[in-house]
């Protein structure tokens, strides 16, 4: 089983996909997701959203000015402001 994941800022779809965990910067601090998490929802801090894919790629976005929300497998980072990291 997979997390069904997308990142998206104020004007653009930065990365969507499927992954097998995610890491983010939160107001309260960093949290990791893995799929079966219980269904969440946090204020993003700037900073890193590490994304890992199923096939064990890494993804890093800079993100700020948002929230992220977790449900059913689901993961959503809403961000005012995100970049890509390559």
């Amino acid at each position: 089983m997979a997390l069904n994941v997308k990142v998206v800022s104020a004007t653009s779809e930065i990365w969507a996909g499927s992954a097998s965990q995610v890491v983010a910067n939160t107001v309260e601090g960093e949290i990791g997701i893995l799929t079966g998490h219980q269904p969440f929802l946090a204020l993003l801090a700037k900073g890193e959203v590490r994304v890992t894919t199923d096939g064990g790629e890494k993804i890093t976005v800079n993100a700020e000015d948002g929230f992220l929300s977790v449900d059913h497998d689901t993961v959503t980072v809403v961000a005012g402001g995100a970049v890509l990291v390559v």
